[in-house]
């Protein structure tokens, strides 16, 4: 079965998209719409920008899922996902190329949600921090001895799990992974911790937001982050995708399970190959491609 996977913030480059405005006249027209949708030109940002610019959450998760979708849309006749996943952010390009949300719909959510993770950032200093070579159980177990706000948020592959809450609290837990054998646990570049408790003020804010906007039946299951298994029913996938911003990211769990369910081939669609390198880790027998 053909498993199409999507990635999240963190996979921008500057030129991304470029190549597809310039050679596709369905990408350009998408990229044009876009522009219109979000009050600023983004393609100039991601065609053009810093590295810098293009770090801003407001910019960063547009651009990643602009890039994403549209690439998905011009593959035309070759696209046929029989199941999707996305990383983070990537579930909003995930539940596009399923049908479930339309493409001017999901990028208002998406700027939306950028929004309001922007702000949840501002309130408290918070960051994540990527810890290398421990079993996630001892991960949990560290984070879970330490004071103040911090918790497992990427389930990334084996070996490989991002925390996230209170600066102070994930400086002093990557001391403590440090200690317990782990090979590295390094500060991330990120705006704040994203899923962990703090992002609460974001996950309310987009609550709203989700809740007025039109879920449909889509063509395939999606393997929601949280509770990494497919799911279809359009209630069920906007209740997974408001907890998503305060919940861990499963995307281990998640991409066992499409195996299980029998993923035979994984194709990364968007920006990097950020997530074919993941899948790789989570099992080699799987076969991936970028598209």
């Amino acid at each position: 079965m053909k498993a199409y996977v999507f990635p999240g913030q963190g996979a921008q480059f500057t030129g991304m998209g470029k190549e597809l405005y310039e050679n596709s006249a369905l990408a350009k027209a998408l990229f044009e719409k876009a522009n219109e949708i979000l009050g600023f030109r983004i393609t100039d940002i991601m065609f053009e920008g810093t590295a810098e610019q293009l770090k801003e959450t407001k910019v960063t998760q547009p651009a990643v899922f602009l890039h994403s979708v549209i690439l998905a849309k011009t593959l035309g006749d070759d696209f046929k996902p029989e199941m999707v996943a996305g990383h983070s952010l990537g579930e909003f390009s995930a539940l596009v190329a399923n049908g479930t949300l339309s493409f001017e719909d999901a990028l208002k959510l998406v700027s939306q949600r950028a929004m309001a993770m922007q702000k949840a950032c501002e309130i408290t200093p918070s960051t994540m921090a990527a810890v290398l070579g421990l079993e996630d159980k001892v991960v949990e177990e560290v984070c879970a001895s330490i004071d103040g706000v911090v918790v497992a948020a990427n389930y990334n592959c084996p070996g490989q799990l991002v925390i996230s809450g209170e600066l102070t609290a994930v400086e002093k837990a990557c001391e403590a992974m440090k200690e317990a054998g782990a090979k590295r646990a390094l500060i991330l570049p990120v705006g704040g911790a994203f899923h962990s408790p703090m992002m609460e003020p974001a996950r309310e804010e987009l609550a709203a937001a989700i809740e007025a906007t039109t879920f449909n039946t889509p063509i395939c299951p999606v393997y929601q982050n949280v509770p990494a298994k497919a799911v279809s029913d359009p209630a069920e996938i906007k209740k997974n995708l408001i907890t998503q911003l305060t919940a861990p990211v499963k995307w281990t769990q998640s991409v066992q399970q499409m195996i299980a369910d029998g993923a035979t081939l994984f194709t990364e669609v968007g920006p990097g190959k950020v997530l074919v390198g993941l899948v790789n880790k989570i099992d080699k027998n799987v076969a991936t491609a970028s598209a």
